[in-house]
């Protein structure tokens, strides 16, 4: 069984999720002469399949450095090289195979490439299928933070293969779904609910649960970017638990999993909402429920506040110096906190501070 959900806008296109996709490729990519595709190590074999599934005269692999190693303009430097020795033309496409991390990369050599070419991702996480893989906004990182270099460059479809999941670790199917959590507070409360009733069967890659759990994000998201492609309004929303998350990130050299930082973030802005009385106390308390169910977590340590908040100040969501939030005014109920003083955040950080 295949699903596709259709993200809609300028540059419509379908994020396709079930097992056995490769024979979707060759028609996202007719017309190319020339696949490039990206992938780290670990996924030679992977990365070699989709290749010969694209049906093309030629495959350029390009391996790249895993996770956010891979994600800086010196691996898209190398890769623009090769797409250049290649003699890649404006027809021909690249694809990323991998998680979130390889397929943003993928997306920003794509953008940047003759000012834009075809790319498609071939998510092989969950987070990747539900976040990275869907919107169309690519990037890598720089010293001064995460994502700050990017464009909006939508794919020509999404492939979310079921069966990458299969020999996925437990702890990385959790972190992925820190960004399905997120999704059940801001719009799909459902989400929560599946969770909530039986969180062995959310992480179980061959169970209905889990698919289910995908495409009800994927849906979330299609929804969002579909109305918001460039983040001028309703796709902010998306940012829910990212402000602190990043930060994060940004302070452990992006050794922590995207998902774990961004569970954290999930607990530190359930907290901003309670103590600006947007939200309830049952909701708040929610959220760390729902993410220690998973085994996810949801304290940081009390020293690196110092670190964090000039590490959020230079955040891609900051407008003219002011630190943005997204809050909950109530379950699904997304809205922005912008400005905030400074008590305010550290006594918000003091919730999840250990």
């Amino acid at each position: 069984m295949v699903t596709r959900i259709p993200v809609t806008g300028d540059r419509p296109y379908d994020v396709i999720v079930g097992r056995g996709l490769d024979g979707e490729l060759p028609s996202l990519i007719e017309g190319a002469a020339r696949v490039a595709i990206l992938h780290p190590p670990t996924l030679r074999e992977r990365a070699e399949a989709v290749g010969k599934a694209a049906g093309v005269a030629t495959v350029v692999p390009i391996e790249v450095p895993d996770a956010e190693a891979g994600k800086s303009i010196e691996v898209a430097a190398r890769c623009w090289d090769e797409l250049g020795a290649a003699g890649f033309t404006r027809t021909d496409v690249v694809v990323g195979v991998g998680g979130g991390a390889t397929t943003d990369l993928a997306g920003y050599v794509a953008a940047a490439w003759l000012r834009g070419v075809r790319w498609v991702p071939v998510s092989t996480s969950v987070a990747g299928m539900v976040d990275a893989a869907v919107g169309g906004k690519t990037a890598v990182n720089i010293a001064a933070g995460k994502n700050l270099v990017g464009a909006f460059h939508p794919p020509a479809g999404v492939l979310c293969d079921l069966d990458a999941l299969d020999t996925l670790p437990a702890e990385d199917i959790a972190a992925g779904l820190a960004e399905v959590v997120k999704g059940g507070f801001i719009a799909d409360p459902r989400i929560l609910e599946l969770i909530e009733a039986d969180p062995a069967s959310a992480m179980n890659p061959r169970g209905d649960v889990l698919r289910e759990l995908v495409e009800r994000k994927v849906r979330v998201k299609a929804h969002v970017v579909s109305v918001d492609l460039k983040e001028s309004g309703l796709r902010e929303i998306l940012n829910y638990g990212h402000t602190l998350g990043h930060a994060i990130e940004r302070r452990e050299k992006y050794t922590w999993k995207h998902g774990h930082a961004i569970s954290v973030g999930l607990v530190f802005a359930a907290e901003l909402g309670r103590l600006t009385g947007r939200l309830d106390d049952v909701t708040a308390d929610r959220h760390r429920s729902v993410l220690e169910s998973l085994g996810l977590p949801t304290a940081y340590s009390k020293e690196a506040w110092t670190d964090l908040l000039p590490a959020m100040r230079v955040d891609k969501k900051a407008r003219a110096a002011t630190l943005r939030f997204v809050v909950l005014d109530g379950l699904a109920k997304p809205g922005i906190l912008a400005g905030p003083d400074e008590d305010l955040l550290e006594r918000a950080y003091a919730a999840v501070a250990r």
